[in-house]
């Protein structure tokens, strides 16, 4: 990215390069706010390919996929990378064609993308699958070498649990608890809620804590504002009475110097 920018402008290199830290740093915290972002650096530098791609990430993240789906073909023109192969047909899939995607599943660019990317195309494959109802061709999508190694990779836990949740719409639950186990196990950056998942087919209900001391805090605030107004009406209701007193008796006072009959 570095090396791209240096084709600009070294002021507008910077200016490009901060809106693309901002895009990262945001995109899964507040991913509208690194759309924004995004769309800066996008009209600073459009024919960078980092540029696109940063927009195109920003855009798939708030679920744009057609805007995805022509940032990424462009940041792929511009560089004869298949790297975003797999997120381009997502697109398709968040766009309602999965037969796209799944024809995508079949291209020669596949063979070229690294083991990560084939997995990831492999989980792609699978979803579309399961958009266009084969829950059973899902699973038998899902099974590979990577599916079966021991061996913990950054995508490991995400293919056992994307292949549990596959198991568990064709009813098979024993084994989808399984490797919702096995998903959980090699879950060391929490990137899945397997955890969660196991313990609804376990049958185990969670409480939020902090939620009910909240909720519980909420309540009490209202119920507070509830006395402090009915409060506030008695005493407004107690001055409007001594009000029309003082009235009624300043009403039978005699008027000075005239007939008080």
């Amino acid at each position: 990215m570095r090396q791209e920018l240096m084709s600009l402008p070294k002021t507008l290199a910077e200016d490009v390069a901060r809106n693309l830290v901002m895009v990262a740093k945001l995109l899964d915290e507040d991913a509208e706010q690194a759309y924004g972002y995004s769309r800066v650096a996008l009209r600073l530098a459009s024919r960078v390919a980092a540029v696109r791609e940063a927009a195109g990430f920003a855009s798939y993240a708030t679920a744009r996929y057609s805007e995805a789906l022509a940032e990424f073909r462009a940041a792929r023109r511009m560089t004869g990378s298949v790297e975003l192969w797999p997120v381009m047909a997502d697109c398709e899939r968040g766009m309602g064609r999965p037969e796209r995607a799944l024809a995508m599943a079949g291209e020669p660019e596949v063979q070229k993308l690294d083991k990560a990317g084939q997995v990831e195309m492999r989980l792609v494959a699978a979803g579309a699958r399961k958009d266009m109802g084969q829950a059973e061709a899902a699973v038998v999508t899902l099974q590979s070498p990577e599916l079966a190694s021991n061996s913990v990779q950054p995508w490991t836990a995400r293919l056992r649990y994307a292949y549990a949740d596959a198991l568990l719409d064709v009813g098979r639950e024993a084994e989808a608890r399984e490797w919702f186990a096995k998903a959980l196990e090699a879950d060391q950056g929490g990137t899945t809620n397997a955890s969660d998942r196991l313990a609804e087919l376990d049958g185990v209900e969670f409480t939020d804590v902090l939620a009910d001391v909240e909720e519980a805090e909420d309540v009490k605030d209202a119920e507070d504002a509830v006395i402090e107004a009915a409060d506030e009406a008695k005493e407004d209701e107690a001055k409007e009475e001594a009000a029309e007193a003082a009235d009624e008796k300043d009403g039978e006072k005699p008027v000075e110097g005239g007939d008080a009959r």
